[in-house]
């Protein structure tokens, strides 16, 4: 039985057959910030009211490093998918949505950025 109207049919209109995909993507950035935040929060927490040049050691370990640049990149993703739906879900208007998901793609890339390249930029000794 198909839940579709004549016209729905004649348009191709119907399911995009993509949300599982975007379930899953979603599920597997949860699962992978369990294990980053744990380790991120550990070298962060050392550092915390320690001076520049402590904080700098710390982050320039290359296993640090690392943790923190996938840590940004995964929490931003993550971000940008969860920002995503509920943005399709409570933006109404084509250009108005097609606006907020440029917002939305543009802020959390440029704060990942930014993060990434601090990160590599203590980590390479720039």
């Amino acid at each position: 039985m198909r839940y579709q109207t004549d016209r729905q049919r004649v348009e191709g209109l119907g399911s995009a057959k993509d949300g599982t995909t975007e379930w899953w993507k979603q599920r597997l950035g949860a699962v992978a910030l369990v294990p980053l935040v744990i380790l991120f929060i550990f070298p962060l927490m050392r550092s915390i009211g320690a001076d520049f040049d402590t904080v700098r050691a710390t982050y320039a370990h290359p296993v640090n490093a690392l943790v923190a640049i996938l840590f940004f990149i995964t929490i931003m993703s993550h971000l940008r998918q969860g920002l995503q739906e509920v943005i399709v879900d409570y933006v109404h208007g084509k250009a108005l949505l097609t606006i907020a998901l440029l917002a939305n793609t543009m802020f959390t890339g440029m704060i990942g950025v930014t993060g990434v390249f601090s990160i590599a930029k203590i980590a390479l000794g720039g």
